[in-house]
C-alpha cells in the first residue's frame, strides 16, 4: 500500500462553500464564517467555479478582501470542468463538460478574479469529460503550476478507469467522491480501494447525505438514523460526530468536506478525530444503511 500523504495541505475537516449564496449573508457575515472555521481548525474551503451560478466564489473573495491577510491561514480548493448554460456564461449554449487548456485556463483565470487571489492551493476536474485527452489535460496542469497559479490538481467524481490514466501522467492529489451511510457505493466499486492504493487521501462530498440523515423520511434514512441515534448515545456524543467518524474511519483517511452554514456542525465533525470506531461499530453501522447482513 502506498503511504497517504496530504500534499495540498488540507485540514482534516473542510468547509464546503458550495450553498454560500443561498444564505444571503452580508459580507461581515461571510468573513466571521471563515474565521470560525478557521479558528477550529477548519483550513481548508471548498469551491466551485459553478456554485451559485458561478457566484460563490466572488462572494468569498470580497469577504475575503475585509481581512486578506486570512488567506495565509487556509487552503483553497475549487473545481472546474461543468459549463452552465446562465447569463454569467453567454458563450455556452447547452450544459456540457470541459477539459481542454482553453477551458482549465479561462476557468482559473475567472476562479481567482472572484476569489481576489494570486493562487489556488488545489484544482480538481468536477466531473469526467467523455472528450477528456489526458495528455493535454496533464500537460495544462504542469503549465499551471510552473506559472504559479495552482499548487495541486486531482479530481472529483470519476470512476477508477478514469483516474488511472490521469494518475499515470501527473502526480494527482486527491479524488473527492461523495461517501455517507446513506452513499456505501466507493466503498464496494473500487473507488476508495484505488485511492488507497495509489495514497490518495479522499475529500467527501455529501458525508451526512446532504442532511438526509437526519431530515429523510424513508424507510432506509429512518432505519440509519435510529442506528446512529442509539449508538451516539452509547458513546456520549453528537450524531454528526459518530457520522464523521464512520467515515474517517476508512484507511484511506478521509477529508470531510462539510456544507452548513451553523458553526457547531463543524465543532461536532471536529471532535470526531478523537473518536476512533472499532470495526463492528462501522459495520454496524454499515449493517443498517445496507439494509443487510454481510454474505
Amino acid at each position: 500500500m502506498a503511504a497517504m500523504h496530504n500534499p495540498a495541505g488540507l485540514s482534516p475537516v473542510v468547509a464546503g462553500a458550495w450553498r454560500l449564496a443561498e444564505w444571503g449573508w452580508t459580507p461581515q457575515q461571510r468573513l466571521a464564517w471563515i474565521e470560525a472555521n478557521l479558528d477550529l481548525g477548519v483550513t481548508s474551503f471548498d469551491h466551485a467555479d459553478i456554485y451559485g451560478g458561478y457566484s460563490v466564489e466572488a462572494l468569498f473573495g470580497e469577504a475575503l478582501a475585509l481581512r486578506p491577510g486570512l488567506r495565509g491561514r487556509m487552503q483553497i480548493v475549487s473545481k472546474c470542468g461543468i459549463g452552465l448554460v446562465t447569463p454569467a456564461r453567454p458563450r455556452h449554449r447547452v450544459k456540457h463538460y470541459g477539459t481542454s487548456a482553453a477551458h482549465l485556463r479561462s476557468a482559473v483565470d475567472a476562479s481567482l478574479r472572484a476569489l481576489r487571489c494570486d493562487h489556488l492551493d488545489l484544482l480538481l476536474i468536477h466531473r469526467p469529460d467523455a472528450l477528456m485527452d489526458f495528455d493535454e489535460l496533464a500537460d495544462t496542469f504542469e503549465a499551471l503550476r510552473r506559472e504559479g497559479r495552482v499548487r495541486q490538481f486531482g479530481v472529483s467524481n470519476f470512476a477508477p478507469h478514469q483516474l488511472a490514466p490521469l494518475q499515470r501522467r501527473i502526480a494527482l492529489a486527491t479524488h473527492q467522491i461523495e461517501l455517507s451511510p446513506l452513499h456505501l457505493d466507493p466503498l464496494h466499486d473500487g473507488t476508495l480501494d484505488q485511492c488507497l492504493d495509489l495514497g490518495l487521501r479522499p475529500m467527501i462530498w455529501s458525508p451526512l447525505a446532504g442532511g438526509r440523515l437526519f431530515t429523510g423520511n424513508d424507510e432506509r434514512a429512518l432505519r440509519v438514523r435510529q442506528t446512529l441515534e442509539a449508538m451516539a448515545a452509547e458513546l456520549g456524543v453528537a450524531v454528526i460526530t459518530l457520522v464523521i467518524a464512520w467515515v474517517l474511519r476508512h484507511p484511506s483517511q478521509p477529508l470531510p468536506i462539510l456544507g452548513s452554514r451553523r458553526i457547531e456542525v463543524a465543532g461536532q465533525a471536529m471532535a470526531a478525530l478523537d473518536l476512533r470506531l472499532d470495526a463492528q461499530a462501522w459495520w454496524r453501522i454499515w449493517t443498517a444503511a445496507a439494509g443487510q447482513e454481510v454474505a
